[in-house]
């Protein structure tokens, strides 16, 4: 969920419970204004028909109410004296709604010149609460949906205006690569919590840059400084076992030092492979057609693939094209193709299947699986293949890695198979 989006979910919630709260509140603080209003319309009344029953005794005898607001009845001294003011809501038949309506009643006691005491009793229309709580919240609604619209359209304009740097910064992290000649340019804004922002992340990748730089520097260093003495020491001890008339032991001797060596190059060159792989130097990707270049390197194996009686199967059910790194392309099959050649044995079989979002290749060879979880680590080999390095799968997890894809490995149908696939 958009920063956005999770800002106007959390202010809509909010303002739900606000704005409910409120409504309830004022509810109360309405209908208690109303009660007051009534109250004091009910005590005036009183006041003046009081005045008006004891100027003309004929509204003595008004027992009910009729087409007027009060009735009058006689009651005993005894009751009238210990009675109090009662205001109250009751319930009285309505003539013009043909139905029953609260009203506010007063009941009240008054005496006369000649010490008669009577009832008086007075009735006052009253809003009605259940109207009243359907239209406050029918206002209450569309409150509510003006407010969460003003609050939408703030957000996609004004917040959205005020959280422009940080978005322009996040495109710009988005497009920069290390190792790229592009530039870090944070953006422009007033709001000083973006501007501190902005400074650390210039100054993380700052120092990123630097230390990958140094990296970079060091293993390109590295590999020319070890390629270049391993070399020589190999063509010398190449040398020496042809113009030494040794013993053959000491011949063997020199053999297993060079093999070695080679060894040891061939390390070099695949640990510096995979730093360069992992420190992200290659960043050029471009359109890769990998039904050709499956192809291209097939036929480059042709030699060792005749030499150990290999069948290759080509299986293609799609074209399979992607943006890749074009030198990685090519590591990753020449590794999984060498893997299939070196783990097979004479008369053995490779099939390649190249579907819409990958490719897999199968090989025969030992008659039991590879441990799943440990077949793409570093140096993990059989026990036989002493001249392995032990990283061309390590490398193959690495260009995976680099760009998202992923690489699993099943045994299946007497087939060691590695599945490489693309995610587009």
């Amino acid at each position: 969920m958009k920063l956005l989006n999770h800002t106007l979910l959390y202010l809509s919630a909010s303002l739900v419970f606000i704005l409910s709260t409120w409504a309830v509140v004022f509810y109360f603080s309405m209908m208690d204004e109303v009660y007051d209003s009534i109250d004091d319309g009910l005590e005036n009344y009183k006041i003046l028909i009081i005045k008006k029953a004891i100027q003309d005794t004929t509204l003595l005898s008004k027992r009910d109410f009729g087409e007027s607001n009060y009735a009058i009845r006689p009651v005993a001294r005894e009751w009238a004296l210990q009675a109090t003011e009662v205001f109250k809501d009751t319930a009285m038949y309505m003539q013009y709604e043909e139905d029953y309506e609260i009203v506010r009643m007063l009941t009240t006691y008054f005496s006369t010149s000649d010490n008669r005491y009577y009832e008086l009793k007075i009735i006052a229309s009253m809003v009605e609460e259940d109207d009243l709580v359907a239209d406050l919240l029918h206002a209450l609604l569309w409150l509510y949906l003006a407010v969460i619209a003003s609050a939408f359209i703030i957000n996609n304009w004004v917040l959205r205006k005020i959280w422009r740097p940080f978005y322009q910064l996040q495109d710009e992290l988005k497009g920069f690569r290390l190792g790229e000649d592009k530039l870090f340019h944070p953006p422009e804004t007033k709001v000083r919590e973006f501007r501190d922002m902005n400074e650390t992340v210039a100054v993380l990748l700052k120092a990123n840059i630097e230390v990958f730089q140094q990296q970079k520097q060091f293993i390109e260093n590295a590999s020319h400084e070890l390629q270049t003495p391993l070399a020589i020491a190999i063509n010398k001890l190449e040398l020496l076992l042809e113009q030494s008339p040794g013993t053959d032991e000491q011949a063997q001797r020199l053999a297993n030092v060079i093999q070695h060596l080679e060894r040891m190059t061939r390390l070099n060159k695949s640990l510096l492979l995979l730093s360069k792989i992992e420190n992200k130097q290659f960043s050029q990707d471009q359109t890769v057609d990998f039904n050709a270049r499956l192809r291209q390197q097939v036929d480059d194996f042709t030699e060792l693939l005749n030499y150990k009686d290999i069948r290759v199967e080509l299986i293609e059910q799609a074209n399979l094209t992607q943006r890749f790194n074009a030198d990685l392309a090519d590591i990753l099959i020449t590794n999984l193709l060498k893997n299939a050649v070196v783990h097979n044995y004479e008369g053995g079989l490779i099939r390649i299947t190249v579907m819409g979002n990958g490719f897999e290749i199968a090989n025969t060879g030992k008659k039991q699986a590879l441990d799943p979880e440990k077949v793409f680590t570093r140096f993990y080999k059989s026990p036989d293949q002493t001249s392995s390095t032990g990283l061309g799968l390590a490398i193959v997890k690495a260009i995976a890695q680099f760009h998202r894809a992923h690489v699993s490995y099943t045994y299946t149908d007497n087939l060691h198979r590695i599945r490489f696939e693309l995610f587009t």
